[in-house]
């Protein structure tokens, strides 16, 4: 490795798998909200609120709470739901210009693995009970609910 990068190891891989997979979904929200325009605060309370609901899912399977608050769940999640480069977030994007899922994945030409980890999670979530509004919206607006509509039930929502 390059001198400015530094490991560290964790044993936590159910929490980091958790972690990778459900941050691409909510970068797609927070492209969305930025698509809207909706600022940086409104960012900050979305992002905010996925931590949580992130933690909710993966303290169910057992997964460790710090992994959530260090690199593989805070830090990668605030870079993917803030970067142009993250895919995930370029759909959320093209998703607040209402444009259609289908339409953004073929030009996209690449894989935004938020999509199929939302069904997967929305699904899993029903099964076991667990709490997930910013997931069930994020599929909502897939099959077919507007972004505003799916941005007012977020708000409406206390968690």
């Amino acid at each position: 490795f390059p001198d400015f990068i530094k490991t560290y190891i964790d044993n936590d891989v159910r929490g980091a798998e958790i972690c990778g997979a459900y941050k691409n979904v909510l970068a797609i929200a927070s492209g969305i909200s930025d698509g809207l325009k909706l600022g940086n605060n409104a960012r900050a309370a979305l992002i905010s609120r996925g931590l949580i609901e992130m933690h909710r899912f993966g303290k169910f399977f057992g997964a460790k709470e710090e992994t959530f608050l260090g690199l593989s769940g805070a830090g990668d999640l605030f870079l993917t739901a803030t970067s142009v480069l993250s895919r995930n977030y370029r759909v959320g994007l093209k998703l607040a210009q209402n444009q259609k899922l289908d339409s953004i994945l073929v030009e996209l030409n690449e894989v935004a693995e938020g999509v199929k980890t939302a069904y997967a999670i929305e699904k899993l979530a029903k099964m076991k009970g667990i709490y997930t509004p910013i997931v069930n919206e994020v599929v909502a607006i897939f099959k077919g609910t507007s972004v505003q509509e799916a941005t007012q039930s977020l708000l409406k929502q206390n968690d």
